[in-house]
């Protein structure tokens, strides 16, 4: 029998952050690792979804030590308060699933391009904001949500924000095949730090991420056809988040590791997933991070 969260053990006496966790992966990604006992902060954008989320958890699971923050990776400044809000303490999991797929060109607060700026830019430094705490827990965990689409293309170093000829389903993939080369180049920097640092992916979740974009063009067409292929396609968020939490709790997920569905990538337990050559370019890793943290002004001093 294949990985369940059934399997994740005792997580009593750890501290977790799970940002985009008002929905869909993130909301199950808390509510499991509540339900063994960790103390979730949920990470939320919209403040009224966030406390819905919270309700709902606290009926599925009335013994859950959690708590709502508003974050919106988006903006910079609203990244660094979310992180100095945090109590000064040791910080056990950190898990980046908040994410846009395929929307309309837009630009984030600080004028990144909304897809590069929300799956990449902000997670980057809200993880090194936090990257203090997570090495004096000893045995921290850092897990991105990348996706399979990261196989649509590479990033462009040049063209990072997708600035010259936009396309959204490009811009995407380029914003997911980033989650990979942060996490190997952050996997690369805490080699030896009692610190795991993986990547993992839900093959198809049938969730909101897929209708967002259609809805925000306007696309009625497009929306329906999403709706139709989650409901024919689409595994259950419950499904979908499977690895993630693997990733999370896993003695058998070590630093670098990319894991998501074993049946074709798309369903099943979590296991080892392939990635696209692009994405395990550790030269290609080291020159994001250089620009990522010259974009974002964070520096994760504590690793140079």
């Amino acid at each position: 029998m294949g990985w369940t969260a059934r399997r994740i053990p005792d997580q009593a006496g750890r501290t977790a952050v799970v940002t985009g966790a008002n929905s869909g992966l993130g909301y199950v990604t808390a509510r499991e690792l509540a339900r063994r006992g960790a103390r979730v902060v949920l990470g939320c954008r919209n403040r009224s979804r966030g406390e819905r989320a919270m309700e709902r958890l606290l009926a599925e699971v009335p013994e859950a030590d959690a708590e709502l923050r508003r974050l919106d990776l988006a903006d910079l400044a609203g990244v660094r308060e979310f992180a100095a809000g945090l109590p000064d303490e040791p910080l056990h999991l950190l898990v980046n699933n908040a994410g846009l797929m395929a929307v309309p060109h837009s630009l984030t607060a600080d004028g990144f391009e909304m897809q590069f700026g929300a799956n990449h830019l902000g997670h980057f430094a809200l993880t090194g904001l936090l990257m203090d705490r997570l090495l004096g827990a000893g045995d921290a965990r850092v897990v991105n949500v990348s996706s399979l689409m990261h196989v649509v293309a590479n990033i462009d170093l040049h063209d990072m924000g997708s600035e010259r000829n936009y396309r959204r389903w490009t811009a995407y993939g380029r914003s997911k095949t980033a989650n990979l080369l942060f996490t190997l180049e952050l996997a690369r920097r805490t080699r030896g730090r009692g610190m795991v640092v993986a990547a993992a992916h839900p093959g198809y979740s049938a969730t909101e991420l897929q209708t967002k974009g259609p809805r925000m063009s306007g696309d009625r067409r497009g929306e329906r056809l999403m709706r139709a292929a989650n409901s024919l396609v689409g595994s259950a968020p419950e499904l979908g988040a499977a690895a993630t939490l693997y990733a999370a709790t896993s003695e058998d997920v070590g630093p670098g590791a990319f894991v998501g569905p074993r049946i074709l990538g798309l369903r099943g337990s979590p296991g080892p997933s392939w990635r696209a050559p692009w994405a395990r370019d550790p030269e290609a890793a080291r020159r994001l991070w250089q620009a990522s943290e010259e974009l974002t002004g964070v520096r994760y001093g504590a690793l140079d």
